[in-house]
């Protein structure tokens, strides 16, 4: 798919420079002439819909973890910071819980107008650079957090490499960062696309199908096993078309277009709420927000980005 890359969080030719993660002078030398992004348990610094740099020395990253190298960018080197044991002395709660927190945790010592945000939430507002260097912050962060302790023997494990790596100095383990990919497709029947919902989700949302690929398991057999355990319906052919790196909290989503070989629908309720065939004719309302049952689909989300590319026949 050609426009598959601008889809949120697609590639924006960022600079990985892995090479230079094991060189811990170097390191040092960018990190302290360098930028840092700071979250905050998994939210990243915005300010104005952009993210917020920090310099090393900041009073912000007094209690970080580890900095983490992303990257560099014209001989700048970028890094994100876990700040999550900062304890605010005033914990925003102004909005209720939903599906995006809308919550926006200021700090003392930054303007008003900084806060530590939802990504879901500024995603679709951030240029496609400032997202993939987000996404990654917040997937490999979230990483060490969940993983401080060798799979192997159970001791703790140490960072290593700029951030890539954990090793365990008892069993001499190493351990790299996991990324779990989910298939999303497009199931479509002649003039229809095939949409399910969660019961958890917000009234109204319906989205993709969707579902993680099991070891062993093709693309095209994950989707078509998927499609059939959730909602009974049988498809052939399966292509590929773009993927989405998805750090809520590390997924790769590919997605897929396939041909249904049949119309009945019969849930599993264990999975899904509901499904339903849509004509493009009524994705056109949904879209427009004027379906009067089917809200539109989240922006910057590659759900909503293949929707409205189908809508478009823009999935060359």
């Amino acid at each position: 798919m050609r426009l598959g890359e601008t889809v949120t969080f697609g590639g924006s030719g960022l600079d990985r420079a892995a090479g230079l993660r094991g060189d811990a002078g170097r390191m040092a030398a960018l990190l302290a002439q360098g930028r840092v992004l700071a979250l905050w348990r998994g939210k990243p610094l915005v300010a104005d819909a952009a993210l917020v740099w920090l310099n090393a020395q900041s009073p912000v990253l007094a209690d970080a973890g580890a900095p983490v190298f992303l990257g560099l960018e014209a001989g700048v080197g970028y890094f994100a910071q876990d700040i999550s044991g900062w304890q605010p002395q005033v914990l925003a709660q102004d909005q209720p819980a939903g599906f995006i927190d809308a919550n926006r945790q200021g700090h003392p010592a930054l303007p008003d107008d900084h806060a530590f945000e939802d990504l879901r939430g500024v995603m679709a507002a951030l240029t496609p650079r400032e997202a993939e260097l987000a996404a990654t912050a917040k997937a490999i962060l979230q990483w060490h957090a969940s993983h401080g302790f060798c799979a192997a023997c159970g001791a703790a494990s140490d960072i290593i490499n700029a951030g890539w790596q954990r090793a365990c100095s008892a069993c001499h383990a190493q351990h790299f960062p996991r990324t779990d990919p989910v298939v999303i497709m497009l199931v479509t029947r002649g003039n229809k696309l095939l949409l399910g919902r969660s019961a958890p989700w917000p009234e109204g949302m319906y989205s993709l199908l969707a579902g993680f690929v099991e070891p062993g398991e093709p693309l095209e057999a994950a989707v078509r096993r998927e499609v059939f355990e959730e909602t009974g319906i049988t498809t052939g052919a399966v292509r590929y078309l773009a993927s989405q790196p998805w750090p809520f909290p590390a997924s790769l989503m590919l997605g897929c277009i396939a041909e249904a070989t049949s119309d009945a629908i019969t849930l599993d309720p264990n999975e899904l709420e509901d499904a339903l065939w849509v004509t493009r004719e009524e994705m056109v309302a949904v879209l427009a927000g004027q379906h009067p049952k089917i809200k539109p689909g989240r922006n910057g989300a590659i759900a909503h980005f293949l929707m409205r590319n189908w809508l478009a026949d823009r999935l060359d």
